[in-house]
């Protein structure tokens, strides 16, 4: 299939890009670059532009005879999105609203759109399953929540075809170690971590050791980015093969199982071979104690489950990216 991909040139997007090509598919990436990495893309075409320049897109989607679009082009830090809310809704609401607009326009009506456990906000239950209640903390979680509605309501007026993949926790890098994680500022835990073995922080700070888990850190569900660059490729071949009508799938994209702080610590240790300096810190508010995937879901609508579960086989890809680039991909 022809795709487009946008936030292509970003961290998950630019995994998804690679596993795409490597399932045969031919790949357009858009990105405004304002976080993603031109070489992140390596030899695919990238085109930099922004969601809401709506001539842009349709004409992308009309000149490249785009059939499906994945749709990555957010911003997802969730402290950022509490003080900017406006830049939130006015990227990831509006903007999307744009890029779903131009697809309708162009007759593209396949989408695989980057959702996030955000939207289940404090789980009731652990797993967490689909049809878990959707209750956002943040705006971050709650213009993906938005969007999940305008894709249910497309569907039904336009005939839109649309996988929604809740993420929880992207982590690891290409198993070739050509790509990887580079955020600037880094927000994630492994990242972190490792750059404490890199000697570019002094310590790592654990945000609480009183939950009520084995050690009193907080657990979470770290998802290969390979797999979850895999479960992107499953979820457009499924809308491709669809013969039933418009198709609607809501999905978590997990393990199933989680790792604690101290436990990605250690793993951090073994990888790197280093010890990790870290500082006790108060919890920080709306920090669930444990966050994790029943992935069911994905195995039974996509045919797809998580090839990488073990935390230290995670780690270990995530070292082999920051251990020979340190600085990441070094553009700015």
């Amino acid at each position: 299939m022809n795709i487009l991909v946008t936030g292509g040139a970003g961290y998950v997007g630019s995994h998804a890009v690679k596993r795409l090509l490597a399932a045969g598919h031919s790949v357009v990436v858009l990105d405004n670059l304002v976080y993603g990495h031109r070489a992140a893309t390596g030899s695919t075409r990238l085109v930099e532009g922004d969601l809401a320049d709506r001539a842009l897109v349709e004409g992308l989607l009309t000149e490249n005879a785009i059939e499906a679009v994945m749709h990555f082009a957010a911003y997802a830090y969730v402290g950022e999105s509490v003080t900017d809310p406006a830049k939130y809704y006015q990227n990831n609401i509006v903007g999307t609203l744009s890029l779903l607009d131009a697809m309708v326009a162009c007759d593209v009506k396949k989408l695989v759109f980057s959702s996030t456990c955000a939207t289940y906000g404090v789980p009731n239950t652990v797993p967490i399953p689909e049809d878990h209640p959707q209750a956002p903390i943040n705006p971050y979680g709650f213009t993906k929540l938005v969007i999940e509605r305008a894709m249910a309501d497309y569907r039904r007026a336009y005939g839109l075809s649309y996988a929604a993949l809740r993420y929880f926790n992207a982590s690891g890098a290409a198993a070739d170690g050509s790509i990887g994680e580079d955020h600037k500022p880094e927000t994630h835990l492994i990242p972190l971590v490792l750059d404490v073995a890199l000697g570019k922080r002094e310590h790592i700070t654990i945000f609480g050791e009183d939950y009520p888990t084995p050690d009193g850190t907080c657990i979470r569900d770290y998802i290969h980015v390979d797999d979850l660059g895999d479960a992107h490729v499953a979820a457009i071949q499924k809308l491709g093969n669809s013969a039933d009508g418009p198709t609607e799938l809501r999905v978590n994209v997990g393990t199933g199982q989680g790792a604690s702080v101290r436990q990605v610590i250690a793993a951090c240790e073994l990888a790197t071979g280093k010890t990790i300096a870290c500082v006790a810190g108060p919890r920080r508010e709306g920090d669930p104690a444990k966050l994790v995937a029943d992935p069911r879901g994905a195995e039974r609508l996509l045919g797809w489950r998580a090839r990488h579960t073990d935390i230290n086989e995670i780690v270990a890809s995530a070292w082999r990216w920051h251990g020979t680039h340190p600085d990441g991909y070094a553009d700015r």
